[in-house]
């Protein structure tokens, strides 16, 4: 499991690629710790970008659920955004999408969670950060 991350004011924008399965679902939760730790992170909220995720399977949601969990339980906000059509589907039919809060960009998930971020999202990508 490959998880990549940056930070954009009060959020963190972490980007796991690849499947959330059964084989990967311990690797999902240790790389996510740094983050779901608010102490740690200083941060306000946490973004998930899935549009490198081509599948979840139940595991791996509940994985997501911890981490929601956790992190609403530090008074932090926590979302998903550019879900792939496969894996937004199987948020939908698990009923997720009222876990956690879906977006269909990034972008859009980061407003959603802190507008501050999104004016530092927003700098970042005209200065041509990746």
């Amino acid at each position: 499991m490959q998880i990549s991350s940056r930070r954009y004011g009060d959020v963190v924008v972490a980007a796991p690629t690849g499947r959330i399965d059964h084989a990967n679902a311990d690797s999902l939760s240790a790389a996510l710790a740094p983050f779901v730790d608010g102490a740690a992170s200083g941060t306000a909220a946490l973004l998930l970008d899935f549009s490198g995720v081509d599948y979840i399977s139940s595991v791996g949601l509940r994985v997501l659920m911890m981490a929601a969990k956790q992190v609403r339980g530090q008074a932090r906000r926590i979302g998903v955004a550019a879900p792939q059509p496969m894996v937004r589907e199987i948020f939908e039919i698990s009923r997720f999408n009222m876990v956690l809060d879906l977006s269909p960009t990034v972008r859009g998930g980061i407003e959603r969670l802190s507008p501050d971020a999104a004016k530092a999202y927003d700098a970042a990508e005209r200065a041509g950060a990746p």
